[in-house]
């Protein structure tokens, strides 16, 4: 093999190992919607404190990323707001053996318009005529809409407020429903109405049915699953926990 060759596919093989370098280096997250601005900024931290390290987000309602995971989809890390849609990840053997571990929690809230003119002292006051549509997640995909069947079937309203609904496919989306003033009051998250606290008044903290905790874990099919627990470790100490305060979010 004349030298010019040899030189070439030494220098191939070397860009080669440098991708496949690179590549070890990269995860994909999936992470409940009301996580977004949290978790862009742990990531960039992360990205910091480790350097070489990429990492990709795919935000969006915690139902329909399992739906994805379920399928298939190449994931390292899945983050959900909620403990049922992670227990039904681990029924289907799709955990990472003892990588699942609380990481942060939240609070449902009664979220209206900045704008409104009604505003509900208490959730009974929702079943006035002052209050034609209400929001909330799918409950179905959602677990902010689940949080909000729980506690209004608690209040004994949830015959009262059926032909109310305007759902939304995720907490953001039903944030964006009131902060526009397309509805007359929605439940989000406390975290995601500090988002637009210019645009949506929170009137109360809505007693739920089982503790609002958000639940993270290692995909057992990742390829990347020393760095996908390392991902973990970080969103769980130190420097993760005090960002995930600054948005709002309290210790699990």
């Amino acid at each position: 093999m004349e030298k010019s060759a040899f030189k070439a596919l030494l220098v191939g093989i070397c860009l080669v190992l440098a991708h496949a370098g690179a590549s070890a280096q990269e995860l994909t997250i999936s992470a409940a919607a009301s996580l977004t601005n949290a978790f862009q900024s742990v990531g960039q931290a992360f990205e910091k404190a480790r350097p070489g390290s990429k990492l990709h987000f795919n935000f969006a309602a915690s139902g329909p990323l399992l739906a994805q995971i379920q399928q298939g989809a190449p994931v390292d890390v899945f983050a959900s707001a909620d403990q049922a849609t992670m227990d039904r990840a681990a029924g289907g053997n799709l955990l990472a053996v003892d990588s699942r571990a609380d990481f942060a929690a939240n609070a449902l809230v009664l979220v209206v318009p900045a704008s409104a003119v009604s505003v509900p002292q208490n959730l009974r006051e929702l079943t006035g005529p002052a209050f034609k549509r209400i929001a909330t997640g799918t409950p179905a995909a959602v677990p902010a809409g689940r949080y909000t069947e729980e506690a209004m079937a608690q209040a004994g309203l949830t015959a009262d407020l059926q032909p109310k609904w305007i759902y939304g496919e995720s907490v953001r989306q039903v944030l964006n429903y009131v902060a526009r003033g397309e509805v007359d009051a929605g439940f989000v998250y406390r975290t995601d109405a500090m988002i637009e606290k210019d645009k949506v008044h929170v009137v109360l903290t809505v007693p739920t049915g089982s503790r609002v905790s958000y639940p993270i874990a290692a995909i057992a099919a990742s390829k990347q699953g020393a760095l996908a627990r390392e991902f973990i470790a970080f969103v769980r100490g130190p420097q993760g926990q005090a960002i995930l305060e600054r948005f709002g979010f309290s210790r699990p």
